[in-house]
């Protein structure tokens, strides 16, 4: 089984990132730079908090605020559950939709080591599955 070590694996080793005090418009155009959907915020390099395009919609646009004057801070999510490399990808999956959330902090003990998103867990059960698959029909025409 896979789990969230070996799909930050697979990722880059780059982890987009930006300050508390950040312009929104700052971090849209990172994210539509990089063709990201979040940035981790990090103040002295410690971990803060993610905020997404979602973030964006609900927390800036539905509420008449502008992405220059609106901060991260302001609306990055900071409760979000902290994943370890080694959970499994089910229990990222299950987490992930019982939280209704698309990106998660992975940390190993204190140190930040990635984020993985609802693609990358949707993709690594893809893989999973037709590995299964594969192995099933080699064992049928054996």
């Amino acid at each position: 089984m896979n789990n969230v070590a070996t799909v930050l694996n697979k990722k880059s080793l780059t982890v987009c990132s930006a300050e508390p005090e950040t312009p929104v418009i700052e971090a849209l155009k990172l994210m539509a730079e990089k063709n990201i959907g979040s940035l981790l915020i990090l103040e002295n390099g410690e971990y803060r908090g993610i905020v997404t395009e979602r973030d964006y919609a609900r927390k800036v646009v539905l509420l008449g605020k502008t992405s220059s004057d609106t901060t991260v801070k302001e609306i990055m999510g900071t409760d979000l559950p902290k994943l370890k490399p080694a959970d499994s990808i089910d229990h990222c999956m299950a987490l992930m939709s019982e939280k209704h959330i698309r990106y998660m902090p992975v940390f190993d003990g204190d140190i930040l080591v990635g984020v993985i998103s609802m693609s990358d867990v949707v993709g690594a059960i893809i893989h999973q599955q037709k590995e299964t698959i594969s192995h099933l029909q080699e064992y049928i025409h054996s």
